[in-house]
């Protein structure tokens, strides 16, 4: 096989980019899906009368790598419980020019509250406008919510809350095995 001049083997790449099929996306007019398990904007969840499920134990502060979480704790009382738990986060941020959306926060999380969403649209010109606030963050109250504070209304303590309802079955290991 010849050896062609160096200037033509430089351009040899450029030659079979230039008849190769173009692929252009109009995006933001037509937005492809995300994987199922995309790490994206995160979400405060609420059970299922509304309560948050954030009891601000700061554990996702604790393990944010990136230091993107501020929580702030406060107390329940009588008159106003926004969680079934003795505490609430009263202060909740998300710093998303720090975030690295690596999920270390979500698997901190004793209550399973914080989750990540599909959601990857967080670009702005406005850096303050990239500090999410725990209003941004909750969850949308769904039918036959009720927006906190309000009085537990899933039972009278917070392990009805917490607790699973229905027990997994006791699996026999010898019948699994097939002994």
């Amino acid at each position: 096989m010849p050896i062609l001049p160096k200037p033509l083997q430089g351009f040899g790449l450029t030659f079979s980019q230039m008849f190769k099929k173009v692929t252009t996306e109009q995006y933001p007019e037509d937005k492809r899906p995300t994987a199922p398990r995309y790490h994206g904007r995160h979400v405060l969840n609420r059970h299922p009368d509304g309560l948050e499920k954030c009891v601000g134990c700061e554990l996702c502060a604790w393990a944010c790598p990136a230091d993107a979480i501020y929580v702030e704790g406060g107390w329940n009382t009588e008159e106003e419980r926004y969680s079934p738990g003795e505490r609430y986060g009263a202060i909740y941020q998300i710093n998303y020019l720090r975030c690295i959306f690596c999920g270390l926060c979500i698997e901190a999380c004793p209550t399973r509250s914080l989750t990540m969403s599909n959601d990857y649209e967080l670009a702005n010109d406005n850096r303050q406008n990239l500090i999410y606030t725990k209003e941004q963050l909750m969850a949308p109250l769904l039918p036959g919510m009720e927006q906190p504070p309000h009085p537990m209304r899933l039972g009278e303590t917070e392990q009805d809350y917490y607790l699973r309802a229905d027990p997994p079955a006791p699996v026999d290991v010898a019948v699994e095995q097939g002994t």
